[in-house]
């Protein structure tokens, strides 16, 4: 077999192993079965892309952080623990991926990104100060340990409940309530200036 075939089913027939269920998929992708592990991909590509879509709103990097998200998940999949465990943590990944991508964009980026359009009798001096101040959001963004940078993105930018974010993570709620609570006075105290 060259390395640009994929491995067979395993014998299943038809399509008994797109029925599967993630436990038996997920374990057979591990073991290196790429048809297993396209299955996973068409399985949670939609959910996968959404995602990111409410993370990183109005740009064109969604597809390309979906993508990053299973090459990474491809080469750390044979130390998945638990299989059946397989969607939260793509979603775990994905969640680092767009992330990753929020922090690593330019501020401008950030600006287009996250500022809304002007109002027409917006004065250009207001303007400047309005995309600075949005500037220096992301700056005081970057600066956040992951963990709160995560939830705060999820949470102002994606709308997320407490519990959402908690079930994304894999963290308690009690937890992600506090890591919020750090990151926004940690990003209170930086933007004194802009308030």
């Amino acid at each position: 077999m060259t390395s640009h075939e994929t491995r067979p089913a395993r014998g299943d027939a038809g399509g008994a192993l797109e029925l599967a269920d993630d436990r038996i998929v997920a374990g057979r992708a591990a073991d290196g079965d790429t048809v297993a592990f396209a299955i996973l991909v068409r399985r949670y590509t939609p959910m996968m892309r959404a995602y990111v879509r409410r993370i990183l709103p109005g740009t064109a990097d969604v597809d390309d952080v979906v993508q990053d998200a299973f090459i990474t998940a491809w080469e750390k999949l044979p130390g998945l623990d638990e299989p059946a465990t397989v969607k939260s943590w793509l979603m775990r990944i994905t969640s680092r991926k767009a992330v990753d991508r929020i922090r690593a964009s330019r501020p401008s980026d950030d600006i287009d990104a996250v500022e809304p359009e002007a109002p027409s009798n917006a004065t250009p001096p207001r303007v400047v100060e309005a995309r600075v101040g949005v500037a220096e959001l992301s700056r005081a963004l970057g600066e956040l340990p992951d963990d709160q940078r995560r939830c705060w993105v999820l949470r102002e930018y994606g709308g997320y409940s407490y519990e959402e974010i908690a079930d994304e993570l894999d963290l308690p709620t009690s937890t992600v309530r506090g890591l919020l609570a750090r990151a926004r006075k940690s990003i209170i105290m930086r933007m004194e200036q802009w308030r």
